[in-house]
C-alpha cells in the first residue's frame, strides 16, 4: 500500500487568540490539516502547527520521497524524511510539515489494521483522561472571572492560564490574575499558568521567575510553564531545584534529539512536546518514553486542531502515566470541524477514541468553510 497523493489544507477566518505580543487576527494561517491518500484509496488525516505556504515548500522539498512510500510504515517513513533533510530546515518547517504527514500514516496504519492508533502505540493504559482548557489570561478581573465560570459550568475541571498581560506589567497585576482565577473556580479546579516566555522579547529572568513560582504555589497551582526564555536552561536547572512547585516548558523544542539534554539534566518537571510540530507522534512518542524512563513527566503541548488533539489523547493512552491533554478555548477548529466533536463526560474528562486510526471524521462542509475550499495537490 503506497502513498498516491498528499493534500494540504489551510485553516483560516477563526484562529483563535493568541498570546503573541503582535496578535494574530482570526484571517491568519497558523494551521494546516494534511491528508494522505494511499493507491488503495485509504486516507489518513495529520495535522501542523504551521503555516500552509510554509508546509508547502516542505512538502515540495519531500515530495519526491513520499510519493510512491509505503503508507503503513509511519515511524520509518518518517525518520527517513529526517534523515534525509540535515542540510534543509531540519528541526524547523520541514520538521513541522513531517509531523503532519507522520500522524496522518499513523491513521492510515490503524484503519488497515482496523485497530486504534493508541493500542499501536503501545496499548491503553486508560481509556479517558482529563483536558484541561487553555485561555488567554483576561482583563479586567470581574471579565476574566465570568470567564473562567463559564468553562466550569462547561464541564472544565483544569483549566490553564497564560501569556497575555502576566509578566508584562507588574507582580501585584499578576497575582491579582491568579488571586481572581482561583476565587472564580473555587479549589475544586486544577489551575496551571503559562508566563509565555517563548513570547517576543520575554522581560524575565531566574529570579523573576523564582519569586513569581512561590506566589503561585501559595494559589495552589499545578505546574509554571515557561516562566523563561526557551534556551535558558541553565535557568530552568536552577529553577526546577528551587522552585516550591513543578516547572514545564519545552514545546518550542522540535525533534528527539533537542529535548535530550532538558530529559537528562531534569532542566523541568515536566516536558511538552507538540506532536504537530516535533515530528509527529512517531517523535513525541519517543520523547514521551525518554522523558518516563528520567521520572520526568510529559504532558502534549496543544495550540491545536481537533486531529491533532486526538493524536494527544492516543499519545496520552499509550504512556504509564498521563495526567491532561491540553484543549484550547475557543477554538472553531477544535470544536467545530468533525463530525463528532469532542465532548467532556460528567467527571470533565475525554474518552479517548477506539476507532480505527485516530478516530475523527472531519466535516467535509466545515473543512470546506474554514479553508475557503483552498487545497494544494502533491502527486
Amino acid at each position: 500500500m503506497k502513498i498516491r497523493e498528499i493534500r494540504t489544507i489551510p485553516l483560516l477566518g477563526e484562529t483563535p487568540i493568541s498570546g503573541w505580543e503582535h496578535e494574530t487576527k482570526p484571517e491568519d494561517n497558523l494551521h494546516t490539516l494534511i491528508e494522505v491518500e494511499t493507491d488503495e484509496g485509504i486516507v489518513g488525516v495529520g495535522s501542523c502547527y504551521t503555516s500552509t505556504p510554509l508546509v508547502n515548500a516542505a512538502i515540495s522539498l519531500l515530495r519526491s520521497h513520499l510519493i510512491g512510500e509505503l503508507a503503513i510504515e509511519p515511524e520509518r517513513v518518517s525518520e527517513k524524511l529526517h534523515q534525509m533533510t540535515f542540510w534543509q530546515g531540519r528541526g524547523g518547517t520541514i520538521t513541522h510539515a513531517i509531523s503532519g504527514i507522520d500522524i496522518a500514516l499513523w491513521d492510515i496504519l490503524g484503519k488497515v489494521t482496523g485497530q486504534p492508533v493508541g493500542r499501536l502505540l503501545g496499548g491503553y493504559y486508560r481509556e479517558k483522561i482529563k483536558p484541561y482548557a487553555s485561555i488567554i489570561f483576561g482583563w479586567p478581573p470581574e471579565a476574566f472571572a465570568e470567564t473562567l465560570q463559564g468553562l466550569v459550568e462547561r464541564g472544565f475541571r483544569a483549566i490553564k492560564m497564560g501569556w497575555g498581560s502576566f509578566g508584562r506589567v507588574d507582580a501585584r497585576r499578576d497575582e491579582l490574575l491568579v488571586k481572581t482565577a482561583r476565587e472564580a473556580v473555587g479549589d475544586a479546579i486544577d489551575l496551571m499558568v503559562d508566563a509565555g516566555g517563548s513570547g517576543e522579547f520575554w522581560p524575565h529572568e531566574y529570579k523573576w521567575a523564582l519569586e513569581t513560582a512561590h506566589m503561585l504555589h501559595d494559589y495552589g497551582v499545578v505546574w509554571f510553564e515557561e516562566p523563561l526564555r526557551p534556551e535558558d536552561i541553565e535557568g530552568y536547572i536552577a529553577l526546577r531545584e528551587h522552585a516550591p512547585l513543578p516547572i514545564s516548558a519545552c514545546e518550542v523544542l522540535t525533534r528527539r534529539q533537542s529535548f535530550i539534554p532538558w530529559i537528562e539534566r531534569h532542566a523541568v518537571d515536566i516536558v511538552q512536546p507538540d506532536s504537530t510540530k516535533v515530528g509527529g507522534l512517531s517523535e513525541a512518542r519517543r520523547i514521551a518514553w525518554l522523558a518516563y524512563d528520567h521520572h520526568v513527566g510529559m504532558v502534549s503541548h496543544g495550540w491545536n486542531t481537533v486531529v491533532g488533539l486526538c493524536a494527544d489523547l492516543h499519545l496520552a493512552a499509550a504512556m504509564p502515566v498521563a495526567r491532561y491533554v491540553e484543549y484550547i478555548t475557543p477554538s472553531a477548529y477544535l470544536d467545530d470541524l468533525s463530525v463528532e466533536p469532542p465532548k467532556l463526560d460528567s467527571e470533565g474528562c475525554l474518552t479517548i477514541p477506539q476507532t480505527p486510526g485516530l478516530g475523527v471524521i472531519l466535516d467535509p462542509e466545515k473543512v470546506k468553510r474554514y479553508s475557503r475550499g483552498q487545497m494544494t495537490v502533491f502527486r
